[in-house]
C-alpha cells in the first residue's frame, strides 16, 4: 500500500457511526400456506436482546415455545431444512433464515402461529422486503463469527463440501440435474448484503412434475404450486418465467445462506459445494462449529496478514472491529514504547510521526477494499491521492488509535474514503483518500 502524504487548510468532520450487533426496528409480519404441510400461517419479525441470537417461537402452543435456530436442534428431513423434533418441530425453515443471513442480523425473533413458515412466492424476497421495512439497527454488543482456520470438506451422499479460510462467506456452487433448462450450473458469489438482495434473495424453489406424486403421497408439498415455486415438465417451465437462466443455482446458493445461520454466527469461509443439499450443508454446519473458532473482532492480526503484504515493522494495523461492506470499516492499532519509529523520532519525548497515523489509517482502508476480493493474495491497494490532513493532537506511547474510514464515493476501480483517528475518544488526526485495487 502506497500513500503519498499532502495537508491542505479544510478538514473533514468526524464520524460517529453506529456500531454492534444488528436486530429490527419495529416489528414486521408476513403469511401464507406452507410449502410442505399446506397449512396457513402468519409470521411476524420482532426485536429480540442483544445476545439473544435468532429464535423462532411457536405461538400458537402452550407457553409459547421458543426454539434457537442452531444446529444443535436440526434434524434429518427430506428436502427442508428442520428444527426439532414432535409437536413443537419448524419445517422448512431455509428460506426465511436466507433474509437473515443475508442482512447480517444478530439478535431476532421470529414468531409464527404454525408448523412452518409461508412459502410466498417460493424464494427469499418477500422476508427480506419484511425485515427491511421494519428497518435493520444496531444495538450493543459485538457480532460473533465463525472463523475457519483451516480447509475441511464433507461428504453427504451426493453432496460435497470444502470450506476454506476467508475474509468473508464466499459462495462457490455448481449443480447437475438432467434437464434441458438445467444441466450443469455454477456460480460463485462473495455474500453481502446488496449482492443477496439483488442476486439471490429472488431466486425461487424448483421441482418436477415427474416428482409430484410420489413427494405428496410422502406428506410433502402440499401447498406447492405453478405460483410459489418454479415447476418444471419434460420440455420447460410451467406457468411462469425464470428470473434468471441459472436461477436454479442461485436459489441453491440461497438456501446454503439460510442454513449456514444455524452455525449461530455470521461465518467467514470460501464454501465450494458440489449438488449441495439441505441435509448435506446442515453437516457442513456441524463441521464448521467444531473446526472453527468463534470470534467478536471482524479480523484479527492473523487474518490481516493473510491480506495485507504489509509486515514488520509496517503493518500498522492490529484489529478490525467492524466492517459493513462497501460502507465502512473501524480498525484498532496499539501504540507501544517498543515501536520502532519511537528510537528516532523525538526519543526524548516520543510521538508517533503523522505519515505513519495516515499510513496505518489507510491500512485499516485497505482491508475495506480487500474483502470484495475473492482471492486477495493476488491483489494490492494502491492509494492514489490524499486530502484535507489534519493532526488534531499527538499519539503517544501507550495511546490506542481507533480508525474510522466511510466510502464517500464508488466509481469503476476507485474507492473514495473519508478517516479519522480518535485516541479517547478525541480526534487526532482526519484524512480523505482515494484509492484503487490492482494485480498484485
Amino acid at each position: 500500500m502506497i500513500a503519498p502524504v499532502t495537508s491542505s487548510a479544510s478538514g473533514a468532520a468526524p464520524l460517529h457511526a453506529a456500531s454492534g450487533r444488528r436486530t429490527i426496528g419495529a416489528t414486521a409480519s408476513v403469511e401464507g400456506v406452507g410449502l410442505h404441510l399446506g397449512l396457513p400461517c402468519r409470521l411476524e419479525f420482532r426485536p429480540a436482546a442483544s445476545g439473544s441470537g435468532i429464535q423462532f417461537r411457536r405461538i400458537d402452543l402452550p407457553d409459547a415455545p421458543l426454539i434457537p435456530a442452531r444446529v444443535e436442534v436440526a434434524v434429518e428431513a427430506e428436502r427442508r431444512t428442520q428444527l426439532g423434533t414432535g409437536a413443537a418441530a419448524l419445517h422448512t425453515v431455509e428460506h426465511v433464515l436466507a433474509a437473515v443471513g443475508g442482512l447480517s442480523i444478530d439478535d431476532l425473533e421470529i414468531a409464527m402461529d404454525g408448523p412452518e413458515p409461508p412459502i410466498l412466492d417460493g424464494s427469499a424476497a418477500p422476508f427480506l422486503a419484511a425485515l427491511q421495512a421494519a428497518g435493520v439497527v444496531t444495538q450493543p454488543g459485538r457480532p460473533e463469527w465463525l472463523v475457519l482456520r483451516k480447509s475441511i470438506r464433507v461428504v453427504d451422499g451426493e453432496s460435497v463440501y470444502e470450506a476454506h479460510p476467508a475474509l468473508g462467506l464466499m459462495l462457490d456452487v455448481a449443480i447437475d440435474f438432467p434437464h434441458p433448462l438445467i444441466g450443469a450450473q455454477r456460480g460463485c458469489w462473495m455474500v453481502g448484503e446488496r449482492l443477496f438482495r439483488e442476486e439471490l434473495a429472488p431466486a425461487r424453489t424448483f421441482g418436477f412434475v415427474h416428482e409430484v406424486d410420489a413427494l405428496r403421497a410422502k406428506g410433502l408439498i402440499q401447498g406447492a404450486s405453478t405460483a410459489n415455486a418454479v415447476v418444471l415438465d419434460g420440455a420447460g417451465v410451467v406457468d411462469t418465467t425464470l428470473r434468471w437462466p441459472d436461477e436454479f443455482v442461485r436459489h441453491k446458493a440461497l438456501d446454503c445462506v439460510g442454513d449456514l445461520v444455524l452455525a449461530g454466527g455470521r461465518v467467514r469461509a470460501r464454501i465450494v459445494a458440489h449438488k449441495p443439499s439441505h441435509r448435506g450443508t446442515v453437516a457442513l454446519v456441524r463441521a464448521l462449529v467444531h473446526h472453527a473458532v468463534r470470534e467478536s473482532a471482524v479480523y484479527s492480526i492473523d487474518d490481516i496478514m493473510q491480506v495485507l503484504p504489509h509486515r514488520y515493522p509496517f503493518l500498522l494495523v492490529d484489529r478490525i472491529l467492524e466492517l459493513e461492506e462497501g460502507k465502512r470499516i473501524v480498525g484498532l492499532k496499539n501504540v507501544t514504547i517498543n515501536e520502532p519509529f519511537f528510537q528516532g523520532h523525538f526519543p526524548g519525548h516520543p510521538i508517533m510521526p503523522g505519515v505513519l497515523i495516515v499510513e496505518a489509517m489507510a491500512q485499516v482502508g485497505g482491508m475495506l477494499l480487500m474483502r470484495t476480493v475473492q482471492d486477495p493474495t493476488t491483489k494490492v491497494v494502491y492509494f492514489m491521492t490524499l486530502d484535507n490532513v489534519k493532526f488534531r493532537r499527538p499519539v503517544k506511547p501507550g495511546d490506542q488509535l481507533r480508525f474510522e474510514l466511510e466510502v464517500t464515493q464508488m466509481r469503476g476501480a476507485i474507492c473514495r474514503m473519508r478517516g479519522v483517528a480518535y485516541v479517547d475518544g478525541q480526534v487526532a488526526t482526519e484524512a480523505e483518500m482515494a484509492a484503487t485495487i490492482r494485480d498484485r
